[in-house]
């Protein structure tokens, strides 16, 4: 089968306002040429992608692109736009090409997509693309263009004095910018009389670079959106390292400033220890560092709340709210054959509230641990998890694990970088670093930070117990708000993380925390209910085919309390969904927190109805801001925008039997 074919061509189309609105019209035309029977699938594949890294290129040039399951072959569909579209490039695109991979693909098919996307920095393929009159005329260059690939490498120079670099380019797909990147620094360094070696790291196979020519090299580079695979053997080189989008875009300054660095005996090397892909990326502000650090801690402290905290409801289900207070003794002094006053329930009811307090004992720790391993790799897990627990201890809460975490994971990264003797290099990672770390940042915690922190947790507690009537209510609002804000980004984790955090807290007498996570959850349950309501009951109209079959599945999403089930709508159209989000979900929590709803769960949606207190009002809140959310973003799209569904029509990318046959394939598989 051809990797592209004529129904798969849009010429001079207009297919939407928004990158979204395209990559959702090109799935409708995957999925009527025959190539998918899941365009939904395939539309969410793709928006997962484009929300990794902007896929927009230099010249008006996009490449959407993904692996998934929805298609078995590979397939390109491309769209000449009438209407340039942005793509995150400063010039907004014309030509997009839509490459869709299937997961496990052989390295052939994934050779062949490759060759497609590094024909892409060719400007005679690029201008005859845009020359071509006709379906078969795009078919046919596309065709051309899969001729075996140029190499990678570049001649060895016959100079004795060339400078050498080498390179790693790598994305998180591997199929399209991976290349390009590769043969954009290639021409670039060809240019300037300069050898330049690189390894593509890609899902099409990768051959590691000669390790006498790392050893001989003057420098490195790498233009990685992932980790680098055995990042180790470049160790001691200098090193300049962006996303794989700026090898693209800007092969000549990273080469400037690899030669630069090359130069600088100061310079940025490539440690020994393997270390994450932006471990090393100069350019990146230090508001998005903070971002990253703080989203990966709270990432890897989740599993440990949400199955702490369902392990803790379902303890106070089988045993009672006073389970808490008798559970440890219960556990060391019966089993199965000596169960307790209570019975058999109370026995597994007490175990359950061990585990899940266990669980949940890790909540600080983890988080700290985590933060500092995403400032300093493995070496500041160690002290991260230290201090952590001496913020738990004294009572500093979650705030101390962010800022021990945040501490420790200083001190590491700053160690890392001490130029070490050679016999000393192997203790450095697992003794010396964690050591000096642990006694750095537990030191301050103890005795200086500790105290105050503990104030603040206890003076915010009080707060919080203390509101009644409005004060509890505005609280509702602003989580609603928080939670609904950016759909699982780092708004929505903050919100979150702060309602997790005071679980441990919550008691028969203070139910303030539970009714703080019960508003949470019900908010970040909103966006995806509001926006399945909307498109599958009450417009189905005004909802393209792909945002249909979209609503079908943030169903079970938004009642599962998976915020991110709404996303597909967002990136399409973010200026009307974000904001009808945001009025539902604020509804919500108002709501939540009036009605004194409450959760002992931390996750789970409906899903966990048995750790809610007051369910009749959880379910009525969620109700009302779903609702709100679906008359909002109802609203909104008649306000200047036409049905995104008529334009996929007007393109020419679906006729109506084909639309119907994918909405009736995706109803049979939900």
């Amino acid at each position: 089968m051809s990797i592209i074919i004529t129904e798969l061509v849009a010429l001079d189309v207009a297919l939407g306002a928004t990158s979204g609105d395209v990559i959702d019209a090109l799935s409708t035309i995957v999925a009527g040429a025959g190539r998918t029977a899941d365009a939904h699938a395939l539309a969410a594949d793709a928006h997962a992608r484009e929300a990794q890294t902007s896929t927009g290129m230099p010249g008006g040039i996009a490449i959407p692109h993904c692996r998934t399951a929805a298609v078995t072959e590979p397939t390109l569909a491309f769209a000449r736009l009438s209407d340039p579209v942005d793509f995150g490039d400063d010039d907004p695109s014309d030509l997009v090409f839509f490459i869709a991979a299937p997961i496990g693909a052989d390295t052939d098919h994934l050779a062949i997509l490759s060759t497609i996307a590094r024909a892409l920095v060719r400007e005679e393929f690029v201008a005859s693309l845009r020359a071509a009159t006709s379906a078969p005329e795009v078919v046919a260059l596309i065709d051309q263009a899969l001729s075996p690939a140029p190499a990678v490498s570049a001649a060895a120079p016959e100079a004795s004095d060339q400078r050498l670099l080498v390179a790693v380019t790598a994305c998180p797909t591997g199929i399209a910018h991976t290349y390009m990147a590769a043969d954009a620094l290639v021409a670039e360094a060809k240019k300037r009389g300069i050898r330049l070696e690189v390894e593509t790291q890609g899902s099409s196979g990768s051959t590691a670079l000669d390790p006498a020519v790392i050893a001989a090299a003057d420098a490195v580079i790498f233009a990685v959106d992932v980790d680098v695979r055995d990042r180790a053997r470049f160790a001691g080189k200098p090193v300049v390292q962006g996303p794989v989008k700026r090898g693209v875009e800007a092969p000549g300054q990273m080469i400037d400033e690899a030669l630069a660095a090359a130069a600088d005996p100061s310079a940025p090397r490539v440690s020994a220890e393997a270390r994450p892909a932006h471990a090393d990326a100069a350019s990146e502000h230090a508001g998005r560092k903070l971002q990253r650090w703080l989203l990966t801690g709270v990432s890897y402290m989740i599993p440990f709340v949400a199955g702490g905290g369902l392990l803790i409801a379902i303890g106070f289900g089988l045993a009672g709210y006073d389970i808490n207070e008798t559970a440890g003794d219960i556990v060391s002094s019966s089993s199965l054959w000596n169960l307790p006053d209570g019975g058999f329930w109370t026995y597994i009811g007490a175990v359950a509230f061990v585990i899940g307090a266990a669980s949940m004992g890790f909540l600080v720790p983890a988080l700290a641990g985590f933060i500092a391993y995403a400032m300093a790799d493995r070496p500041g897990i160690a002290p991260g998890f230290v201090v952590g627990t001496i913020a738990v201890m004294m009572n500093a809460g979650f705030l101390g694990g962010i800022v021990g975490g945040l501490l420790a994971g200083l001190v590491a990264a700053s160690l890392t970088r001490i130029p070490a003797p050679r016999w000393l290099r192997g203790l450095m990672p697992v003794v010396i670093i964690p050591l000096l770390a642990s006694i750095a940042a537990s030191g301050a915690m103890i005795l200086f930070l500790g105290g105050p922190i503990a104030w603040l947790m206890t003076t915010l507690t009080d707060w919080l117990n203390s509101l009644t009537g409005v004060g509890i209510v505005l609280l509702g609002v602003i989580l609603g708000l928080m939670m609904c804000f950016d759909l699982g980004g780092p708004v929505n984790k903050v919100a979150y993380s702060f309602a997790v955090a005071g679980l441990g807290a919550a008691s028969l007498a203070n139910q303030v925390p539970l009714e703080i996570m019960a508003a949470v959850m019900a908010s970040g349950m909103v966006p995806p209910l509001g926006l399945a309501l909307a498109s599958t009951v009450l417009a189905r109209a005004q909802f393209t085919p792909v945002e249909r079959e979209n609503g079908v599945a943030a169903w079970l999403l938004g009642a599962s309390f998976i915020s991110e089930g709404a996303i597909p709508f967002a990136a399409a159209d973010p200026l009307r969904v974000i904001p009808a989000s945001m009025l539902g979900g604020a509804a919500t929590g108002a709501l939540s927190m009036a009605f004194g709803v409450t959760s002992q769960a931390p996750h789970g949606g409906l899903f966990v109805w048995f750790a809610i207190g007051n369910l009749l009002w959880f379910v009525l809140s969620i109700a009302i801001g779903a609702i709100i959310t679906a008359l909002a973003v109802i609203g909104f799209k008649r306000i200047g925008r036409r049905p995104s569904a008529a334009t996929v029509e007007a393109a020419g990318a679906a006729d109506d039997t084909e639309a119907s046959g994918v909405l009736a394939s995706g109803a049979a598989r939900a």
